[in-house]
């Protein structure tokens, strides 16, 4: 009878694969775990870090360097570390909130290649509003050469950013000052931003 038992464990197994990404929920699952009891905990304005290995499963029909949408995906991973590891994710949840992808945008610099190593250095660059604004690199470990640089807002539903990075804050020392302080907006962001204004006001204009 064993063998009915490994039948149906195939199946299962199969039908999984075939109707959710698999690999994803439990890379996501071993990446929270990691971030949460193995890592150790870091201010919310420090860059974290995470390391990837670009696999098969990740190339475009060229088979030699990771499809364009991939980067983006990874980008899940690297922030689910951050948010563990900060305290930012806890935080959210504390004040009855949730954190949605509100928008990004990505520039390519360089292919990771078929079975070679990247890092994803995440860091939070501004804040406002109901926005929370991060920059993640995708970096080589082997030249420190920032392969693709992407840029997220995180919108906060039911929190605002300013209450919950101060309150995140008042129980740390800033790295810089030692107490509140808030980076100046960035040049990129701040055009992404009034790109992104333009845009929401031709779609209301149904443009």
């Amino acid at each position: 009878m064993w063998y009915l038992y490994v039948i149906v464990f195939l199946w299962v197994l199969v039908v999984l694969q075939s109707s959710v990404d698999v690999n994803y929920f439990l890379r996501m699952g071993f990446t929270y775990v990691k971030a949460r009891y193995f890592k150790k905990r870091v201010h919310i304005l420090s860059s974290t870090k995470i390391t990837g290995l670009c696999l098969t499963t990740d190339v475009d029909y060229l088979l030699s360097h990771m499809n364009n949408a991939r980067f983006l995906r990874e980008l899940d991973f690297a922030r689910a570390d951050f948010y563990q590891r900060t305290g930012l994710y806890g935080a959210i949840q504390g004040k009855g909130g949730a954190v949605v992808q509100g928008a990004a945008t990505i520039r390519y610099r360089k292919f990771v290649r078929l079975c070679s190593f990247y890092s994803i250095v995440s860091k939070i660059i501004y804040w406002e509003g109901s926005s929370i604004y991060m920059e993640h690199r995708f970096v080589s470990p082997t030249d420190d050469f920032v392969l693709a640089i992407a840029i997220c807002r995180q919108r906060l539903l039911k929190v605002e950013s300013e209450d919950l990075i101060r309150e995140i804050m008042s129980s740390e020392k800033s790295p810089e000052s030692g107490g509140y302080a808030k980076p100046e907006m960035p040049l990129d962001l701040a055009k992404w931003i009034e790109s992104n204004e333009i845009s929401s006001a031709n779609l209301r204009n149904g443009c």
